[in-house]
């Protein structure tokens, strides 16, 4: 089968920073799904799994954590899916990745692909789909259905793949969004996928937000990077929740926190294949759970971009777009 992997670390612009390949096509065991790949998404943690380092592959390595496809075959113990259902997933990253023509998943991290969407508009998903699905309502505790109606959310950088279906979910709440973008381009997508108000977080978020009329904010969600922690501690308000997806050595005063009472949480979608959880089967219900909502309506795609067909030359393109840092949404390669 074909495969787009690499064996040493090489900055995007090197030619052999990806590789065409020629592997094995794998067979299913236990509760394993083969999937034939029809379209797969890059994300920033792609970028940061293949970015330069002192280290050589005596196979090649292959990466990807988004795809849309057909099963293909199924496991003896599968009971989810069936030979031809359409699923979309965001892999495991302890396992060999999606930049392949059949790939295996494990059942229970997948879900069934909105009927609606092509694959590749699926592809966009899984990945961003479950990690703010999960900081917002595994996380912070924020009543998907309605219940929290009214409460405001805080999303730095909305712009992203995740901040860009985390303002759908959190509309499909009932939150009101407070999103931040930092170029026309970007604040006008964020509008557009439904943010109340619109904030530059290159510029003082805090008196930004305070100009709207709001004190204090309900839930924060950093994620794009944690600079911005004290603007975040100043903005919750007392007993509200912070969610950040970036792992940070900067330093983090807790001392605002504490006199709030309030609390941080991580969000890391990987970790329930990675430590293969009880609950693992919790991101099966929430794909599908998404993809509900996307075939009435009320969510849409965060594909900005397609590339074809799924190569080396547009892989190390699709990472360079992500690198660049101007990205919005998602970037998709489509087709073998």
């Amino acid at each position: 089968m074909k495969a787009v992997g690499f064996t040493h670390y090489l900055p995007v612009e090197d030619a052999n920073a990806f590789l065409d390949l020629e592997i094995d096509t794998p067979k299913p065991e236990g509760r394993d799904i083969l999937v034939a790949v029809k379209a797969v998404a890059v994300n920033p943690v792609d970028t940061k799994v293949r970015s330069p380092k002192d280290k050589i592959e005596s196979t090649p390595r292959i990466i990807g954590y988004d795809a849309s496809g057909l099963v293909e075959a199924v496991g003896p113990d599968a009971t989810l899916f069936k030979p031809g259902d359409e699923v979309y997933y965001a892999g495991d990253i302890t396992r060999s990745g999606t930049n392949a023509e059949f790939h295996l998943v494990d059942e229970r991290i997948a879900g069934y692909k909105p009927a609606s969407l092509s694959h590749a508009e699926a592809a966009a998903l899984p990945l961003t789909t479950i990690t703010a699905y999960e900081a917002f309502f595994d996380r912070l505790g924020i009543d998907r259905d309605g219940p929290d109606a009214g409460q405001s959310i805080l999303i730095i950088g909305a712009g992203g793949g995740v901040g860009s279906i985390g303002i759908q979910l959190a509309k499909q709440a009932g939150l009101t969004v407070i999103a931040t973008a930092s170029r026309p381009q970007t604040s006008k997508w964020v509008r557009d996928l439904g943010a109340d108000y619109v904030v530059n977080h290159r510029k003082d978020i805090v008196a930004q937000v305070r100009e709207l009329g709001i004190q204090h904010v309900d839930h924060i969600a950093i994620f794009n990077d944690m600079r911005h922690w004290d603007t975040a501690v100043e903005l919750i308000r007392p007993q509200g929740g912070i969610v950040s997806i970036d792992d940070t050595d900067l330093p983090m005063s807790m001392g605002g926190m504490k006199m709030k009472a309030a609390s941080l949480h991580w969000e890391f979608m990987f970790a329930r294949s990675m430590h293969q959880t009880a609950d693992m089967i919790e991101q099966h219900k929430l794909l599908s759970y998404v993809a509900g909502r996307i075939d009435a309506g009320e969510i849409r795609t965060t594909m900005s971009e397609v590339l074809s067909p799924i190569n080396a030359a547009n892989m190390r393109e699709a990472h360079r777009l992500i690198e660049t840092g101007q990205a919005k949404g998602k970037i998709v390669i489509e087709s073998f």
